[in-house]
């Protein structure tokens, strides 16, 4: 492939990717939305987060904020990046891994195996264990478990609840 040609397929991908990318929140926010009711998008070009969910617990509100991200093998926890075509820097946010200070949750949207339908799966990671596992990214395989695992995402912000599930499901070691 001559340079320009890899250029030119390299924008495509970019495009291509960034087009998944957003549409994969909007997927998200839908399949949240049906559940919850009151979930939005979040349209601040500097947010650290893409959903925010509110739930009414007595008489005050809760507010889960969600990170979005493509997962095909893996989930990644990086952000302040942006791939494909689009890639505008507007601050001078830096890459960083999710944390509490940055978002609740972090939402892999992973597409079914079955190209032929449009049918995902959401994998539901909290911040809390993002920090406690001090890593880049996730293999589904090992996440399995908190695949559209509701009672995960509705205790996200429950340290002691989040670090058991861990524990349960082997990603932590019990200390």
């Amino acid at each position: 492939m001559t340079n320009s040609k890899s250029q030119l397929h390299k924008a495509e991908m970019g495009l291509k990717a960034s087009v998944e990318g957003f549409a994969h929140e909007h997927i998200a926010a839908g399949i949240l939305m049906k559940r919850y009711q009151n979930v939005s998008l979040v349209d601040l070009p500097l947010s650290p987060y893409d959903i925010i969910i509110v739930f009414k617990k007595e008489g005050k509100e809760d507010i889960i904020r969600c990170q979005v991200k493509t997962a095909t093998k893996s989930l990644s926890f990086v952000g302040g990046v942006r791939g494909g075509v689009d890639r505008t820097y507007k601050s001078d946010v830096k890459k960083y891994i999710q944390s509490t200070s940055t978002s609740d949750l972090v939402i892999g949207v992973s597409p079914k195996q079955n190209k032929n339908i449009n049918e995902f799966d959401l994998y539901f990671v909290p911040t809390i264990l993002v920090e406690r596992l001090g890593q880049n990214s996730i293999s589904l395989n090992k996440i399995e478990a908190f695949k559209n695992n509701y009672d995960i995402l509705e205790k996200c912000k429950d340290k002691e609840f989040v670090l058991k599930k861990a524990r349960e499901i082997g990603l932590l070691e019990f200390y």
